[in-house]
């Protein structure tokens, strides 16, 4: 309810509506820049992804390749990018979550998500 009774006026809502999508495009723009790392193995194994998550890159030490026990280099890659990924996600949270909680409840006055 817009303080006087009056109506709110769309305009400004509108312009309001209008910088939300451009902050959140230019975060996720920001996110698919940014690169974030995980490792696995005591660095034996690292991965880098963006903070959108798309890998990058895979770094295995030599000290992680056993030729007889590939399994063991398979987990450390998969740990390796699970952990990357949770930092990823760690990141979005940082750069999404102001901008969600806008659209969330209250970003605009008058209008409800």
């Amino acid at each position: 309810m817009i303080p006087g009774g009056g109506q709110p006026n769309m305009q400004q809502l509108l312009q309001q509506a209008q910088k939300m999508q451009q902050d959140l495009a230019r975060a996720q723009e920001e996110l698919a820049a940014t690169e974030v790392e995980g490792q696995a193995g005591g660095g034996l194994v690292k991965a880098t992804v963006t903070g959108s998550g798309e890998l990058r890159g895979l770094v295995i030490d030599p000290g992680a390749v056993d030729p007889d026990d590939t399994e063991t280099l398979a987990d450390l890659v998969v740990a390796a990018v699970q952990a990357a990924n949770e930092n990823a996600q760690q990141l979005q949270q940082q750069k999404l979550g102001p901008l969600a909680q806008g659209l969330g409840g209250g970003g605009i006055p008058g209008l409800s998500f």
